[in-house]
């Protein structure tokens, strides 16, 4: 099995590379929904918190959780301490349980921070031009600007994560353009 990680920036294109891949066959899987499914799931992260205000109905509230940790890199850190170890076991699990395909793809937005790129043989890196990216992070997560640039910039700068990886999709351009590149690299493999 050759296992490989999508990453890239936030609003980069990740989720349509994933999109293209699901819908030409391969097993495709998102650590970021693999981690919310731990949020909800955990209960750590409100004990951690409980001084924080992260509930809304008595239950966690993943914008708010979102508004504290992208304000706070120590909050952030104490977060992605409970977090990072168990979407890792379950990024091992999906290894072991797909080991009879031949590829496996998994998109890992903080690949490099989390030093989860040792886990995987091949990395595709989606590009953006940071303009381009803060322009549709806005308009997606309806945020204000400054709310936008903070989780930009709490994320590695894509210069470095460049030089580490194995491929590169640039997503600058218009959506039928970024969705040939991304059949052009599906062609490359045999």
């Amino acid at each position: 099995m050759i296992k490989f990680a999508i990453t890239g920036n936030i609003a980069s294109g990740k989720s349509h590379v994933e999109k293209i891949l699901k819908e030409n066959g391969f097993k495709v899987f998102d650590a970021d929904l693999i981690a919310h499914e731990i949020l909800i799931q955990n209960k750590t992260v409100i004990e951690v918190f409980s001084d924080y205000d992260i509930l809304e109905n008595g239950e966690l509230s993943r914008i708010k959780l979102g508004k504290l940790i992208f304000a706070d890199k120590a909050l952030r850190e104490k977060l992605e301490d409970i977090i990072h170890p168990l979407v890792k076991k379950k990024i091992l699990d999906l290894f072991e349980e797909y080991k009879k395909d031949k590829y496996i793809f998994i998109s890992v937005p903080l690949l490099f921070e989390t030093d989860m790129n040792t886990l995987f043989d091949k990395i595709i890196l989606v590009s953006i031009e940071k303009g381009l990216q803060l322009k549709r992070l806005v308009k997606r997560n309806k945020l204000l600007n400054e709310d936008a640039l903070l989780r930009i910039n709490a994320q590695l700068s894509e210069d470095l994560k460049r030089d580490k990886s194995d491929y590169i999709l640039e997503n600058n351009s218009t959506i039928d353009a970024f969705t040939n590149k991304i059949k052009s690299f599906i062609e490359t493999l045999d």
